[in-house]
C-alpha cells in the first residue's frame, strides 16, 4: 500500500474512530442522564466496603388521575410489565449500580418493595408487600411477607404477618392494605419496630397513613398503632437515625385538579422514634426534597463524600434517581447515575468486599 492511500485509510480509521466514540460517550450520557445503567465494570477492592441494592421490577401500566369533579381516570402507559421477585445490584460510589444475575429475579419467589437490612444478630430480614396468603384475609385483613437470610443466598419464607389484624375503622372494617413495610432496631429498648402504610379506602393510595407495631421475636407483635399522621396522604415510610434525630422520609401521595401534582418525597423528624414527627420544608414544590413523580426512597451515608445520598424511583417513567445532601434537609439531583432498568422502590445495605465477591460469583453464574 502506497503512502497516500496508507494515509487515507488512517484518516478514515480516525474520523470513524472519533464519530463513534462520541456517538458512545454520548449514548452512556444519556442513559446515565435518564438513570438506566451502561454495564460499567464493577471493581471491587480488597478491605473497602461495597453497596447492595435490593429492587423489584415494574413498568407501571396505567397513571392515575383524578379530574375536577374528584372522578379517578387511569391513563394507559406503554409496555407495562411487572416482576415480583427480588434483584440484586451493586455499587462502590451509590451512584453507579451494576445488576446481578444479568439483571433477572436471584429468587423465585414474591418479593415487592423488599425491604433488605442486616440486624444487630447478623440475620437479614426481608419485609415484603403482598405475598401473605397463609391467613384468612376476611378475618385478619392483609398481611405483609417475612423473610429470613443469613447469607443473602440461602432464603427462608417465615411467613405472613397480619399487622392490622386488632384494627378496625368507624364502621367495622379492616384495612384494604399494608404497602412497603420496613423494619427499625431500636437500640434503647432492643425492639424492633415495624412501619408501614394503610388505608381504609377503596384503593392503598387514598387517606393513607403510616402505622407501626413493635417485636422482639418476630413472633408476637404490638397493636398496631398510627405511626404518621401528616395532612396528606403518606405511604412508602423509611428511617434514618443520624446524632439523635431521627428522619422520616416518605412520599407524599397527592394528586390531582384540586391538589396538584404532589407524589413526591417529603421528610419529617423527631428526637423520639414514635413520634411526634415535625414536617420539614422543603425546597421544592412547597416542601418536597425530590422533582415528581417519584417514590420508594432509601438513603444513606455518601460512599465518596461527606453527607447523603437519597436513592429513589421515577414511578412514572420507569428510572431511578438520587440527590445529595450536606445535612439531610437540603438536597440536589444528582446527574450522573445509572440504575438497573425497571428498578422500582430499591433498599441499600452495606456489604464486605469479601461479601459482594461472593454474590458476584454466585448470581453471575446463573442463567
Amino acid at each position: 500500500m502506497d503512502g497516500f492511500y496508507r494515509l487515507k485509510l488512517t484518516t478514515l480509521l480516525m474520523v470513524w474512530a472519533i464519530f463513534f466514540g462520541d456517538a458512545l460517550a454520548q449514548s452512556k450520557n444519556e442513559l446515565a442522564t435518564n438513570g438506566l445503567a451502561v454495564n460499567e465494570p464493577l471493581t471491587i477492592k480488597k478491605d473497602k466496603p461495597v453497596w447492595m441494592l435490593t429492587y423489584f421490577r415494574q413498568r407501571y401500566p396505567t397513571r392515575i388521575e383524578i379530574d375536577a369533579k374528584g372522578n379517578t381516570v387511569e391513563v394507559p402507559l406503554p409496555d407495562p410489565m411487572l416482576i415480583n421477585k427480588l434483584h440484586i445490584a451493586l455499587s462502590t460510589d451509590g451512584r453507579h449500580w451494576t445488576p446481578l444475575n444479568d439483571n433477572k429475579p436471584v429468587w423465585d419467589q414474591h418479593v415487592r418493595d423488599p425491604y433488605v437490612r442486616r440486624g444487630p444478630d447478623g440475620l437479614w430480614r426481608i419485609l415484603s408487600t403482598g405475598g401473605g396468603r397463609g391467613n384468612d384475609r376476611e378475618k385478619v385483613g392483609p398481611s405483609c411477607l417475612y423473610i429470613t437470610s443469613k447469607d443473602l443466598i440461602h432464603w427462608q419464607v417465615e411467613g405472613p404477618l397480619p399487622l392490622m389484624k386488632d384494627v378496625r375503622n368507624e364502621s367495622g372494617a379492616l384495612a384494604g392494605n399494608i404497602w412497603a413495610p420496613e423494619w427499625f432496631y431500636d437500640e434503647k429498648t432492643g425492639e424492633y419496630v415495624l412501619f408501614w402504610s394503610s388505608s381504609f379506602k377503596d384503593a392503598g393510595w387514598k387517606e393513607s397513613r403510616l402505622w407501626s407495631c413493635r417485636t422482639r421475636d418476630w413472633k408476637t407483635f404490638t397493636p398496631a398503632k398510627v405511626f404518621f399522621n401528616p395532612p396528606y396522604s403518606a405511604i412508602d415510610g423509611t428511617l434514618l437515625e443520624h446524632k439523635g434525630t431521627y428522619y422520616l422520609f416518605h412520599k407524599e401521595e397527592e394528586f390531582g385538579a384540586k391538589t396538584g401534582e404532589r407524589r413526591a418525597i417529603r421528610v419529617a423528624t423527631s428526637k423520639n422514634l414514635d413520634g411526634p414527627y415535625s414536617l420539614v420544608e422543603g425546597d421544592l414544590n412547597k416542601g418536597q426534597i425530590v422533582p415528581v413523580i417519584t417514590e420508594g426512597p432509601t438513603v444513606i451515608k455518601d460512599p465518596v463524600k461527606p453527607g447523603w445520598l437519597l436513592l429513589y424511583d421515577y414511578c412514572m417513567t420507569n428510572r431511578f434517581g438520587a440527590s445529595y445532601s450536606p445535612d439531610l434537609r437540603h438536597w440536589t439531583v444528582v446527574e450522573d447515575v445509572s440504575f438497573p432498568s425497571e428498578a422500582r422502590h430499591g433498599c441499600v445495605s452495606q456489604l464486605t468486599a469479601e461479601e459482594a465477591q461472593t454474590l458476584l460469583k454466585t448470581y453471575s453464574a446463573k442463567n
